[in-house]
């Protein structure tokens, strides 16, 4: 059995690899233990579309960094803490939410999503060999070009070449998250190679607010109390700002691609009042947290029986 500290060992092996056969290395480790996870999770979801966001933190926040764990760990994997001080230096930023982290992790070590996409299609076939239906969506964050999204496309498409030589393939839907005041503005672009979109309204709101969502909370309610900002923007979607810029893309992006699905992650998508704008922008979907779920139901179905009634009254008048 692959033990979680097992795993956690493989992670950071992976992130002290000195080059691509060690990374690769370590990846095989962790290769079969995220096809199980795969595996068990498209068995519980019974056929429903599973969206799965490859690697989007970057690869500090798997590092330590208080001296007693960088100890521990040094020991457990035989390396000085000298050495492993050395490389949480190297991967230290001083603004990694906009650093090296989503599909630039990609860029610079193809072979981390080589790895999870080879286990999310090896998961869905094996499923599919259980008589079961699986929908895999595979979703690349913190994208900003076209060039990035052909790029991902490029490695999915060589390792489903891979694992689907010998057998049916089992079909899957490739796609983006929107965090990006860019990727909202360029929406075409990224239509043009993706088959969904979800905006990642969390970090849209950092970025185009130039809001810390970490930091913000010292200074955000005195913003609300005073009425310069009518509500938390990190609560209810800043509709002006952030939602023009949802709005926006969602047109143009199924301007040039029509029937586009396109949705939201993040917890926007349980607020209720949120969620009535998304509606308003015809979405496909929203998603939240799990605990949020009952009332994110009901408040889209008050938006869908309020726009219907709207519609009505519109065509009697």
């Amino acid at each position: 059995m692959f033990f979680e500290e097992d795993r956690i060992r493989a992670v950071r092996e992976m992130i002290l690899a000195e080059d691509v056969t060690a990374r690769e290395a370590a990846l095989a480790k962790l290769g079969p233990v995220q096809r199980q996870d795969f595996v068990e999770i498209f068995r519980a979801m019974k056929g429903l579309p599973v969206t799965i966001r490859l690697l989007d933190p970057p690869l500090h926040e798997f590092l330590p960094t208080e001296a007693a764990q960088i100890d521990e760990l040094a020991e457990l994997l035989h390396v000085t803490p000298a050495r492993l001080n050395a490389r949480i230096a190297e991967l230290h930023e001083f603004n990694p939410m906009l650093g090296h982290r989503g599909c630039r992790l990609a860029v610079t070590y193809p072979e981390i999503y080589a790895m999870q996409i080879r286990a999310i299609l090896e998961a869905a076939a094996a499923v599919v060999d259980e008589g079961e239906r699986v929908i895999p969506e595979i979703m690349i964050p913190l994208a900003m070009t076209r060039a990035e999204l052909v790029r991902m496309r490029q490695i999915v498409d060589d390792v489903a070449a891979k694992v689907f030589a010998d057998r049916e393939p089992v079909p899957f839907a490739f796609g983006t998250m929107i965090e990006l005041p860019r990727a909202a503005l360029r929406a075409p672009d990224l239509a043009s190679v993706s088959e969904f979109f979800s905006f990642g309204t969390n970090d849209l709101t950092q970025c185009t607010m130039g809001l810390s969502r970490d930091d913000a909370g010292r200074f955000l309610p005195a913003y609300v109390e005073s009425g310069i900002l009518a509500k938390d923007p990190f609560v209810t979607i800043d509709v002006d700002g952030v939602g023009a810029l949802v709005r926006l893309a969602t047109e143009r992006a199924r301007a040039s691609k029509p029937g586009l699905k396109v949705g939201v992650c993040g917890e926007h998508g349980g607020d209720p009042e949120s969620i009535r704008f998304f509606h308003s922008v015809a979405l496909d979907y929203v998603s939240c947290s799990p605990f949020r779920v009952t009332i994110a139901r009901l408040a889209a179905a008050q938006a869908a029986v309020a726009a219907k009634g709207a519609h009505a009254g519109a065509k009697t008048a």
